[in-house]
Parts: structure tokens; sequence; C-alpha cells
């Protein structure tokens, strides 16, 4: 049995949210100003809990804080027993619908940029004791270590241990500018893309498509590659070519008229959906709550 898990009902919660703090910024400093303390007792109380487990969670220099093997196994128990003492606050608590707190969460970035911002601008307006810190990344990481209360994903999610939530259909859009297809014509099947300037995302590098039921991931050529999605959509935007990109990262622009949708006779795109995806929680957090909530309602409204 690891050490620590003896201690587990009688450690010091003020240390286990420092801790906390401190791995998901790597900093002490940072978990200082979020706190409203000193450095110096950050690192005091990281010490005080180290010396209850019997183990040593950070490596400590001048420049940077790390995770020591110990501390990296620890985290997630301390996330859990952080969520429990806020889900138990919440059933329990006099104030238990009250939005505060810190809300941490990670959004594709186009869909962050159109969709998210709007609704975390006017969630902040509306509770002003809520905090948030939105990461727009397309990346996919661990929410549970990192410390996130969800993630906002558009993809086909992977079995895990995390609770997924449906929020809405986001089918991928094969899609052009009127002035790119007045000049190169208009693709009507799967091979006529063979003659036009596809614009693709590496490391994807494949376009997937439907064909008779099944799903093929088919090879493309163009003249221009990015690892950004925001930059796919500007350069088909600018009439340089054919793009794939999620229906709700285009839905805008397809609606004036300055992208038009490219269905095809002999395959269709892939169907996605937009998920919510959140850390295995016997309770969710009213800011988590009431964030879910009106993202599927702006999502099914629009």
């Amino acid at each position: 049995m690891r050490p620590y898990l003896n201690w587990m009902y009688c450690m010091h919660l003020p240390d286990v949210r420092i801790f906390a703090m401190v791995a998901s910024g790597k900093s002490l400093s940072a978990a200082a100003r979020r706190l409203g303390i000193t450095p110096m007792q950050v690192s005091r109380r990281i010490a005080a809990l180290e010396e209850e487990l019997s183990t040593r969670l950070l490596h400590r220099t001048t420049r940077s804080v790390s995770l020591t093997p110990e501390g990296e196994a620890f985290l997630p128990y301390a996330l859990v027993i952080l969520d429990a003492e806020e889900g138990a606050r919440s059933e329990l608590g006099q104030e238990r619908s009250a939005v505060r707190g810190h809300l941490k969460l990670t959004a594709p970035s186009v869909f962050g940029q159109e969709v998210i911002l709007p609704l975390l601008t006017t969630l902040l307006r509306q509770h002003p004791e809520l905090k948030v810190e939105l990461d727009l990344s397309d990346r996919v990481f661990d929410i549970v270590a990192s410390g996130y209360d969800l993630a906002i994903r558009i993809a086909t999610l992977k079995d895990s241990d995390l609770v997924a939530r449906r929020l809405a259909a986001n089918a991928r859009v094969l899609c052009a500018s009127p002035e790119y297809l007045a000049d190169r014509g208009v693709p009507r099947k799967l091979a006529d893309l063979d003659h036009h300037d596809c614009i693709l995302l590496t490391p994807v590098g494949k376009w997937p498509f439907v064909i008779d039921g099944e799903l093929h991931r088919v090879p493309l050529s163009g003249r221009f590659t990015t690892t950004s999605v925001e930059a796919v959509r500007a350069v088909a935007l600018n009439g340089c070519g054919v793009a794939m990109l999620a229906r709700w990262d285009v839905r805008q622009y397809l609606l004036t008229g300055r992208l038009v949708e490219l269905p095809l006779d002999d395959a269709s795109t892939e169907q996605l959906s937009i998920w919510a995806v959140t850390p295995t929680r016997r309770y969710v957090p009213p800011r988590v709550k009431v964030f879910l909530d009106a993202l599927e309602l702006a999502l099914s409204a629009d």
C-alpha cells in the first residue's frame, strides 16, 4: 500500500488544495497569487503535507517545480478528495445553488472562440464570484491529472473512465468559397478532389469519408498544410482551396454564403458530436452545471 493511503482521511484539506494548485500550474508563485499568500507560505504548506504523508511530492528548484513520481501518483487522489469535499458542501450547504469558484475547462480553438467565449462572458457577468480559466487547444490531454473541471471535445470518443455527455451533432463539412468554385469547378465525386487544392490539417493528412456504410481515410494533396483549424478556415475563406471542417466551425459562413457546402454523390462526410467530458464524479459543482446547461441550450437553439 502506498504510504499516503493510510492518511487519506486525516489530511489537512487546505494543504491538499494548495498541492493541487501547484501541480496544475507547475508554479509556487502562481498558486500563491491565486491564494493571496506568499510563495514561502505555499512552500511551507506543501512541506507540511509531505511530512504528514512521509512522501516527497514535489521537486523544487529556484526556477521550476515538478511532480515526483509519488506526487504524480497522489494527484488523482488529491483531486478526488477535493471533489468529494466540494460535493458535500454543494449538497449540504445552505448556499448549494451558488455559482462560485474556479471553472477550469478546455475546448477546441475555433469552437471555443465562436461558441464558448460568448457564453463565458455572459456567465461572468451573471455570477460575480465565478472565475474562469479557459484553454483553447485542439490537443487532447489528461484532464484529471491537469485539474480540469471539463473538456469540450469534437471527436469519436474512446472508452475511458471519464464521463461523457453528448451535447449536439457536429458533422464534418466539405466546403469552399464561391470564388474558388467559380475558378476551379465544383467537385461532384470523391475522385474529383484529386484535381483540387485540398487544405490539409497536419498531422492528419487523410480525410474521413463514409463509403458504402464504412469509414475510409482517404489520402489527398494540396498546396497548403497547417496545424491550425483556424488557419484552414481562413485559407478556405480566401478562396485558396477545399476544406473539411466541423459544421460548427463554419456554420455562420455557410449561412452567409461565404462558404459553400459540397456534398458528394459517392461518399459522405463523417458524423461527429460535441461532447462534454468530465472526471468521474458523483457530484457536479454548480459552476460546471450552469455552464453545461447554458452551452446545451445555446447549441439546441442554434
